[in-house]
Formats: structure tokens, C-alpha cells, sequence
């Protein structure tokens, strides 16, 4: 995640210098969470957060047991890793349940926080999950803004329920009633925001909040603003009383330190992440998983899960019984890369593989320039082409040169990274390490 980058890098590089030492020593220990301390500030975490989070590791960490065990450096990261989480929430929080439907969540944040575009990634995910949600119109104020929504809600197939300009709370009182009519089990409030805190805007919330009770009411608020976003977090609880804070443009170039502050200093948990600018950008936040991406482990159970969305179960099975059968092509080649992009492109999932904090972007970008090119070869390609690559002969490559806009070179390496996959593939299966 481009967010943790950096502090991913110092961490690492702190903890190397930790593992070349062997044995450790309290004062080497107490000298590098010195060194992790300033990384986290520099990442831009609460100051008391970062104080008391050192603290809790320095004081676990320099324990007989610590000290005296074979791999030292290893149980320090632990204890990091450890406290990674519990700082960050420790378990996945999610979304409650009224007991009858419909169940109410009233979205609220500043103005440019995302919230209105993630009002309709949440509809998607709720769809998904079998969920019939519709979204209401109450940010009255802002120009477009009922637009908007309305486009979001046409995108993910949502109804959207609006009465123009007129009063906010009583837009969402209908607008629930609305729901209880027509069988909605999910009722999504799109509040007005502002540019920035004001009692006005807060009045209003409290307006709408003790009129349709909300089962959850969710802040958004904008990771790449740093501890602003944790001040603007730590203000609507104390007026609102939040039960869920959502962090958009986590995919964004900042530092990290409202995801690992908010919830220590609001004490409320952090339940969703937007993690790009398509509706389908919408992760459930996983403290543990999000440890482990800060500290370079890697986020494998996020990986197979955006896999299982991009491959349906039909299409997974399909790919095994030709691998199976040494049936594989280029169409089914072309596949994996439109499922790769489908799950974020090749950075996300390399930032989710374990050791991924070695590799620099600029490798990757380099890979993604190389995939739209091997796409373009193969789409240049006829059906039969693609299917039996041994008919390509020299006038077939310039012909798919031309079509392509590449070389007879880039043909030559697609096709021998092309039979060089099918060879690992074929060692996979006679080893019985593949499997769905």
C-alpha cells in the first residue's frame, strides 16, 4: 500500500541492523525503538500514540525471555507486529445489524474526504453481500452533489431517494420511510459536508441523527490529510458519538499516521479503507492484515480474496482442469491479466506478497507497461493463433507486430515466457502444489 511505503522501508532497514547483531542487547533494543520511534513520527503518528506505543514494545521487549532466546530479533518484530495491531484495533469490526430492517447508516465528513463516492462503493459491497441498500440525497448544499450521487447509484445499481433542495432531516426521515415500503434493507444517508468544521453542520448531523436513530453512523475522512484527519475524527465523535470511521485514498502518497492513530485516539474502530477511485476500491479494514503489510510481511488472505472476486468459481475450475489436461493458451493468458487488473494491477498485488517492501515501484510500473503490451499482442492475434502458438511462423509475427504496434522481439518473448509458464505449471501439477 503506497501509504506505508516509507515507514515499511525504515522499519525494515531498523530491524536488518537487529537481525546482523544476533544475541541483542537492552541497549541495542531500547537504541532501536529509538530509531522506530522517529519513523513514526516521521510518518506522521500522534505523538502521545507513538510515545505510548514505544513504550509498550521497549517494555516487552527487553524481557529475560526476549533476551535470552536464540532469535531475538525475531520476537521483537512479534512484539511490534503485536502491537501494530491492538493499536490499530485489534479485530476486524464490522458493520451492525438492526434487528428489524431497515438498517440505517448515516455517512458524514468534511467536504473532498470521498464520502459521497464511497456512499456508493459501500452500496456495491452491500449488494454483494445480498443486501437491497438505497442511498438518500441529504447534502443539500453542495452544487451536484444530488447528481452525483445519483451517477454512483446508477454505476453500482442502487435507487436513489432524493427531494432536491429541501430540508436534510426531514429528506432522511422520508427517505427511511421510503425503505420500509419498498423493501430496502438498507437505508445509506449521504450528509452534507463542509470545508471545514462548523456548528452549523454539526447541528444539523445531531438534527438527523435524533430523528431516524441510525443503526451506524460512519466518518470519513481523508488519509492523505495526517493528523488532521485524526483532529476531524476525534471532533465528530465527541458531537455524534460515531460508531465507525472509514479511511479513503489510502492508495494515496502519504505517510500512514492517521491509519495508525485514529484509533487510539477516537477509541473507535476503523471499519472500512478506500483503496482507489473505482466503486470496487472498497476493502473491510483488517488490523493484522494491515500490520503485516506496514512491517513487509505481505497480505496474503487479501490477495486470494480479491482473486475469488476477479475468477469466479466457474472460471477457476475451468483454468484447473486445463492446466490439468496441459490445455493452457494465450486466451487463457489473456485472461489472467484482465483478472489481475480487475484486482487492482500488479503493484496492489505485489504490495500484498510477502518481502514485497524490497521491491521498488518503479519495477512494477515497468511490468504494467509490459502487460498492456503483451495484451495488445495477443488481441492482435487470430483465434487459432491463440490457441496453437506452434503455427505463428515469421510472417504470422510480423503481421501481429504491425497489428500490435511492437517488434518481432517482444513477439518472440511473449511467446517464450508464454511456454515457459506452461512448464511451471506442469511442475506445479506433477508436484500437487496447484489447487483452488
Amino acid at each position: 500500500m503506497a501509504q506505508f511505503a516509507s515507514l515499511s522501508e525504515k522499519l525494515n532497514h531498523i530491524f536488518s541492523k537487529l537481525t546482523k547483531r544476533g544475541r541483542l542487547t537492552e541497549l541495542e533494543i531500547k537504541t532501536a525503538m529509538r530509531e522506530v520511534r522517529v519513523a513514526l513520527l516521521e510518518a506522521d503518528v500522534n505523538l502521545k500514540v507513538a510515545k505510548e506505543f514505544i513504550n509498550t514494545v521497549s517494555e516487552k521487549a527487553v524481557g529475560q525471555e526476549i533476551l535470552k532466546s536464540l532469535n531475538p530479533t525475531q520476537q521483537v518484530i512479534k512484539i511490534v507486529n503485536e502491537e501494530l495491531i491492538a493499536l490499530m484495533g485489534s479485530t476486524n469490526s464490522k458493520l451492525e445489524v438492526a434487528p428489524k430492517p431497515p438498517t440505517i447508516i448515516m455517512m458524514c465528513g468534511l467536504q473532498g474526504a470521498g464520502k459521497t463516492t464511497f456512499c456508493g462503493k459501500l452500496a456495491m459491497y452491500l449488494k454483494k453481500q445480498g443486501k437491497k441498500p438505497l442511498l438518500v440525497a441529504c447534502d443539500v448544499y453542495r452544487p451536484a452533489a444530488i447528481t452525483q450521487l445519483k451517477v454512483v447509484g446508477d454505476k453500482v445499481g442502487a435507487e436513489v431517494f432524493e427531494k432536491g433542495q429541501g430540508n436534510p432531516v426531514k429528506i432522511a426521515k422520508e427517505g427511511v420511510k421510503h425503505a420500509e415500503k419498498y423493501g430496502f434493507d438498507t437505508v445509506i444517508i449521504d450528509t452534507a459536508g463542509r470545508l471545514q468544521i462548523d456548528e452549523e453542520l454539526m447541528r444539523e448531523l445531531e438534527e438527523i441523527k435524533a430523528e431516524v436513530k441510525p443503526t451506524e453512523i460512519l466518518l470519513t475522512v481523508d488519509a492523505m490529510t495526517g493528523q488532521i484527519a485524526v483532529d476531524v475524527a476525534d471532533t465528530f465523535n465527541k458531537r455524534l458519538e460515531v460508531t465507525g470511521l472509514i479511511l479513503t485514498k489510502l492508495d494515496g502518497d502519504t505517510r500512514g499516521g492517521a491509519t495508525l492513530s485514529i484509533k487510539a485516539v477516537t477509541g473507535k474502530p476503523v471499519k472500512f479503507c478506500g483503496t482507489g477511485e473505482k466503486l470496487g476500491d472498497i476493502e473491510p479494514f483488517y488490523p493484522d492484515r494491515m500490520a503485516s503489510r506496514i512491517l513487509g510481511m505481505g497480505d496474503v488472505l487479501t490477495l486470494i480474496e480479491k482473486a475469488e472476486s476477479a475468477i469466479s468459481e466457474e472460471e477457476a475450475k475451468k483454468l484447473e482442469k486445463k492446466m490439468r489436461e496441459n490445455a493452457f493458451t494465450l486466451e487463457d493468458y489473456l485472461v489472467q491479466f484482465d483478472a489481475m487488473k480487475k484486482m487492482g494491477g500488479i503493484k496492489d498485488v505485489l504490495s500484498m506478497m510477502p518481502g514485497a517492501g524490497k521491491m521498488k515501484i518503479s519495477e512494477a510500473d515497468i511490468d504494467e507497461k509490459q502487460i498492456e503490451k503483451i495484451k495488445a499482442i495477443i488481441r492482435s492475434m487470430t483465434p487459432k493463433e491463440r490457441r496453437d502458438p506452434n503455427v505463428i511462423n515469421f510472417s504470422r509475427k510480423n503481421r501481429i507486430a504491425k497489428g500490435s504496434g511492437t517488434t518481432l522481439q517482444d513477439i518472440n518473448r511473449l511467446l517464450k515466457q508464454f511456454e515457459q509458464t506452461k512448464q511451471m505449471m506442469k511442475r506445479m501439477r506433477n508436484n500437487k502444489m496447484f489447487r483452488f
